[in-house]
């Protein structure tokens, strides 16, 4: 088999700030585990999978979730293939903003796209010292996840119906 790629694949992660975003693209590509938090503004990076015997190059484009963004975030939106919408586990705001900000962002940006929701940093929910460090943080529960689940399955749903 070729060593070139036969299919590309755009895939977006957007997300609130500091949910790790960069971190999860990191370590997919990288096999490694950053040690210090830099904010993004815009990165790329890309990985080469084989599915069912054909390579697929995956473009994975980091965004910057903070405010100061808002503006500049959706250029990198056009001829997305999907989108990958990360929330903290530990942070119940970036869990709120799914639906407040980021689906009404995408819908209005991309509508159509598919939208995989992937919560991050599942290791420190129950971490009692991260959480003493960090006084106000109020992570997400299981059964708020369980909910949201199940949105996220009338969402895959509808996904399917449209393509």
């Amino acid at each position: 088999m070729s060593s070139s790629a036969s299919r590309f694949i755009k895939c977006v992660t957007v997300g609130d700030g500091a949910v790790g975003k960069t971190c999860m693209l990191i370590c997919y590509t990288s096999n490694k585990f950053p040690t210090d938090y830099v904010p993004t503004v815009f990165d790329n990076f890309s990985a080469n999978v084989v599915v069912e015997g054909t390579t697929v190059n995956l473009g994975l484009w980091d965004t910057a979730g903070q405010e100061d963004y808002n503006r500049l975030r959706p250029l990198s939106y056009r001829g997305a293939d999907v989108f990958v919408l990360a929330f903290s586990l530990v942070s119940r705001a970036s869990y709120e903003n799914i639906l407040k900000k980021w689906i009404p962002e995408l819908q209005h940006f991309a509508p159509g796209v598919p939208v995989v929701l992937a919560g991050t940093k599942l290791d420190l929910r129950e971490d009692k010292r991260y959480l003493a460090d960090h006084p106000g943080l109020v992570p997400v529960t299981t059964a708020q996840v369980r909910i949201r689940s199940a949105f996220a399955t009338h969402l895959v749903a509808e996904i399917m119906n449209i393509c």
